[in-house]
């Protein structure tokens, strides 16, 4: 319940559970919603007075009846109201309706009161822009500002500013205003009083000062260019070479002082010049880059303000290149910092705006010159050089310092693979000298396949190192003029096409033919044997060869392969060659198309047929791997000679056919020699013994060998037993096998090559191969000699077994009696009943 004190007494205000609460002379303001309390929570509530008056001033009370027993506390608390009368004033300037894009805009608005109590005054500045109201800055209640969340950087750059003025004027200035600037804008004023350290607020007014429309820049911004200040851009502007350009820029806006201009000068759509904002004239490089104009290079282009709008272009010393369609663009920035930033303020484009264009012509004398296409070498096969000459005849008013570049192009044939029939480029030469090629033929001129040159001022050759069967087409040379401009860049002024010169020729397959015969034949053993093989090609041209030497004991026989050489000229050795041997053999190129074959100190087994296997390699290109072309055979060429040197045979024979396990046995190769017997130091052998498995598959392996040399080798053995090879005399070989074993069991046999020193060459010569019949070698199972240890071992284990027992009871029984108790029986013959 809530009530207040007039004139000495308490008048009922309003009740939150009795309607009848209130005082008649407030019933209605109670019931128009004028006075009302509002339950906050269970244990709060407000009082609120929509419209106060002077009456209402007073002290309020609000009670809480208690129906409790016992008072446990106070139920009544009191308030003083004051009520001062509403002077508060607010009183905005109407702003201009309508401002150029850049100007300032200024929102003035009176804010008074009169003083009766200690109250403070705070302004706000807002803006509305359809349904939504947005707030620009707060001044007040204690001298201090705030600013919505939009302009806080635009405060502190300074584009808004607050003036406090007298008598409670205060004004807004929003500096460089733009179009985002434009709205309704609203003034409100607020009383204040600082009670208990809050701010509450009494009284506030809010008026609306006027719709401001921000007038954009590109409404009013207007560019101009023409060659004089009064001269029309429509019609172009004629000059000589060697002439100065003057164009003028004009830039005319409402709000032109307020604007920072970006003027730039294009050439037919590219940019020349630029003079920025800040005042820095810079030449921008993509111009000369694209290469039309190119002032970007030139050190005699000008670019200056004259006057509050006016720009000029001067370019000295033109040239035909500087021929064009001029146009001046223009940016219009403002600056949204304000004027106490100190330049330091974000810029916003305004407006963009190119002018009308003004053609320039300069006037320039052509040169002339008339074009020849031959070929001064021409390709009858693949892979020949091809050599195309451009001569460049008749020239007139040719330039001082002037120079001819070349173009040259290929077009297929039809028929060939690319039948597209479209011209593609090979590769130029420019004015300076400058060397491009297309992709297709990059590897071919870095390798040197490919080369282009000018022989002489006026003559440009096109030559191909080995031309391919896609070279074949019509060929054209395009012949350029260059002259030197004014800045010293060579510039391209004239051209002509040559008529289309074909080049094509009959494209046969390679062959290849090889002819061999003898240089040196070998009669005798011991003897050197020599060969040539001879290339000859059709349709081949430049190549390189690889060459096989293959022999075979007779015709049909395995081809063995002795040596190889490479296209490289490296030469290897074959599988079928002994590594002993190989200092004997020779394989040397001899010519362009000839190769030799030497083989020193021959032998029986070199007896055979011997030939060339050539195959021919071509490069398409020099650093590329070699292309085989195609290969061919020689014919045979036969050593075959007869020695009548010493007989052999050979004989096997063992001391036992079957011996026990782990006992030795040996057998004995004899070597036989008959007719014309060398001496025995001119004599020697290379033995080997071979073992043949007759359990589990016949498998037969080396045991064991000795070479002429007297070096013996084993091979590795899987059983327990050794085996060992001694000589016993100039023609008898020992194998001892110690330690026999069970798998020792089986055929042997030995086998045996002799050499000897021929009488008639002096050199040792390998005679045929010897091989010994086959002895049987069997390793009998001893059985007594099996069983005699099982048996001993399975004796000793029982007798001790049986042993162990016996003394095992003699213990227990001793152990177990000793604690019986023994009753003597009586001596008398009469014994107790009871006992019996």
């Amino acid at each position: 319940m809530m009530s207040r004190e007039s004139s000495g007494q308490k008048i009922k205000i309003i009740s939150t559970f009795d309607a009848l609460y209130s005082h008649p002379s407030l019933s209605k303001r109670v019931a128009s919603g004028d006075i009302s309390v509002v339950r906050l929570q269970d244990n709060e509530a407000e009082l609120k007075i929509a419209e106060a008056k002077p009456v209402d001033a007073g002290f309020y009370w609000c009670q809480t009846p208690s129906t409790d027993v016992v008072i446990s506390g106070n139920y009544e608390a009191q308030v003083q109201l004051i009520v001062i009368p509403n002077t508060l004033k607010v009183s905005p300037q109407t702003p201009p309706p309508v401002v150029p894009e850049g100007t300032d805009v200024t929102l003035s608005c009176n804010v008074t009161r009169e003083l009766t109590h200690p109250t403070y005054l705070s302004v706000t500045w807002s803006v509305k822009r359809g349904a939504a109201s947005e707030e620009i800055l707060t001044f007040g209640p204690q001298g201090g500002v705030a600013t919505g969340a939009k302009f806080s950087r635009r405060y502190a750059d300074g584009g808004v500013r607050l003036v406090p003025g007298a008598n409670g004027v205060f004004e807004l200035v929003i500096t460089r205003a733009t179009t985002s600037d434009e709205g309704i804008y609203e003034c409100n004023g607020t009383e204040w009083t600082h009670e208990n350290g809050k701010w509450i607020k009494i009284v506030e007014s809010a008026k609306e000062m006027g719709t401001v429309a921000v007038t954009p820049t590109g409404h009013s911004l207007t560019v101009k260019a023409s060659s004089s200040s009064s001269s029309s851009s429509s019609s172009p502007l004629l000059l000589s070479p060697g002439d100065t350009l003057t164009l003028l820029c004009s830039v005319a806006a409402d709000n032109l002082p307020t604007l920072t201009l970006e003027v730039t000068w294009l050439a037919d759509g590219r940019e020349l010049v630029t003079m920025e904002r800040s005042g820095v004239v810079i030449s921008n490089t993509s111009a000369a880059a694209a290469g039309a104009g190119g002032l970007a290079r030139r050190s005699d282009v000008g670019l200056d303000r004259t006057g509050a709008g006016e720009y000029r272009l001067a370019v000295r010393g033109v040239s035909g290149e500087d021929g064009g369609a001029y146009a001046c663009r223009v940016r219009a920035f403002v600056e949204k910092g304000g004027r106490s930033s100190g330049g330091g303020g974000r810029w916003h484009m305004a407006a963009e705006k190119t002018s009308g264009a003004v053609t320039v012509k300069v006037s320039e004398i052509k040169p002339s010159f008339s074009l020849s296409l031959e070929a001064s070498v021409s390709p009858r096969m693949t892979f020949e050089p091809t050599e195309l000459s451009c001569h460049v005849t008749n020239i007139t008013q040719m330039s001082p310092g002037g120079r001819l570049g070349v173009d040259w192009e290929h077009t297929p044939l039809p028929g060939t693979a690319d039948d597209a029939q479209t011209p593609h480029p090979i590769a130029s030469l420019d004015g300076s000298g400058n060397l491009l090629s297309d992709s297709r033929y990059a590897d071919r001129l870095r390798s040197g396949a490919l080369s282009l040159s000018r022989v002489h001022p006026n003559t440009f050759k096109l030559r191909f190192l080995r031309t391919q069967d896609v070279d074949m087409g019509r060929y054209a040379c395009t012949v350029s003029a260059w002259s030197v401009s004014s800045r010293g860049a060579m510039v391209k002024t004239a051209e002509a096409k040559s008529s289309p010169l074909v080049v094509r020729w009959d494209a046969k397959h390679p062959s290849l033919n090889v002819a061999a015969k003898r240089i040196r034949e070998a009669s005798v053993g011991g003897a050197t044997f020599e060969m040539s093989c001879t290339v000859s090609t059709d349709n081949l041209g430049e190549a390189g060869y690889s060459v096989l030497i293959q022999s075979q004991e007779s015709l049909g026989a395995t081809v063995r392969t002795i040596m190889t050489l490479s296209p490289d000229n490296v030469l290897s050795h074959g599988g079928a060659t002994d590594p002993n041997r190989r200092d004997s053999l020779v394989l040397t190129k001899s010519g362009p198309a000839e190769f030799r074959f030497r083989l020193a100190g021959v032998q029986l087994s070199d007896r055979g047929y011997y030939w060339c296997d050539i195959t021919a390699w071509t490069k398409q290109q020099p650093g590329q791997t070699w292309t085989k072309a195609n290969s061919s055979e020689s014919n045979k060429v036969r050593i075959n000679f007869q020695e009548n040197g010493p007989s052999f045979s050979i004989a096997i024979n063992s001391d036992t056919n079957s011996v026990y396990p782990w006992e030795t046995a040996k057998m004995e190769c004899s070597l036989g020699v008959s007719g014309s017997s060398p001496k025995t130091d001119d004599l020697a052998y290379e033995v080997s013994w071979f073992f043949t498995r007759l359990r589990g598959g016949q498998t037969t392996a080396q045991v064991a060998a000795v070479d002429r040399f007297g070096v013996v080798s084993r091979s590795d053995r899987n059983s327990s037993s050794d085996v060992s090879v001694e000589r016993r005399d100039a023609h008898t070989y020992l194998l001892n096998i110690f330690g026999t074993q069970d798998s020792d069991s089986g055929e042997y046999h030995c086998v045996a090559t002799p050499w000897y020193l021929s009488a008639s060459t002096g050199a040792w010569t390998e005679a045929k191969e010897l091989t010994s019949p086959r002895v049987f070698l069997t390793v009998k199972f001893a059985v007594w000699d099996s069983l005699k240890l099982p048996l001993l071992y399975g004796a000793s284990a029982s007798l001790g077994v049986g042993l162990f027992s016996l003394l095992l009871g003699l213990v227990c029984a001793q152990c177990c009696c000793r604690n019986a108790t023994h009753t003597p029986r009586s001596r008398n013959k009469l014994m107790d009943l009871e006992m019996d």
